[in-house]
């Protein structure tokens, strides 16, 4: 398995999680799924890189009765917000299939129509994977191809677990002779992801 791909993958999944409620005074847990893109791919050598990621929030347990029980996790992607389209900034990184760090911007969307805006970091270690996060207020995207008359930029505002921590531990699916080779671009990801406000 690749270590480096896990972390950047891992990076991802801290920024939209829910927290478990047994470790907050509010919060969620949830499980992650999704696929993330990696450039250039990990593999054996120390290098620099930038990560995307898109995946789906299931199955979520909550001590608050009106919360969401499922939505999605984007990063680096194109979204539309006020019907307008907007690019999220890619997650970096640096590091091999032994050991790297990432950080990053995730923004989940709940099925209820609420938002959580985070930022995250990752720490790597064969292949144990530290993420830690807090959500911000919210982050401002640059308009693709805006029109006359249309902003050049639109802001997403975090509507739901102000102020919460994140965290969560993920793994990702990839062939180990990746890392060798051409190196580890589109693994499957897989995992739990809590926020909540500490006691």
């Amino acid at each position: 398995m690749s270590k480096l791909g896990f972390v950047a993958v891992a990076v991802v999944g801290l920024l939209l999680s829910s927290a478990r409620p047994a470790a907050a005074q509010s919060g969620g847990f949830c499980q992650l799924s999704g696929t993330a893109n990696i450039n250039p791919g990990l593999s054996n050598t120390d290098g620099t890189f930038t990560f995307t990621f898109s995946g789906a929030l299931s199955s979520c347990q909550s001590n608050v009765p009106s919360a969401p029980t499922d939505g999605t996790i984007t990063v680096g992607q194109v979204i539309v917000v006020n019907g307008l389209q907007a690019q999220e900034p890619a997650a970096t990184g640096s590091g091999s299939c032994a050991s790297s760090s990432g950080s990053g911007i995730a923004i989940a969307s709940w099925n209820d129509g609420t938002t959580t805006v985070a930022s995250f970091t990752t720490q790597a270690v064969g292949g144990a994977v530290n993420l830690a996060g807090n959500v911000v207020a919210g982050v401002t995207l640059p308009v693709i191809n805006p029109q006359p008359g249309q902003p050049t930029t639109v802001t997403v505002t975090t509507t739901r677990y102000a102020g919460d921590q994140v965290q969560g531990a993920v793994a990702f699916q990839a062939d180990p002779s990746q890392c060798a080779g051409s190196g580890v671009t589109s693994p499957t990801v897989s995992g739990a992801v809590g926020i909540g406000a500490a006691q």
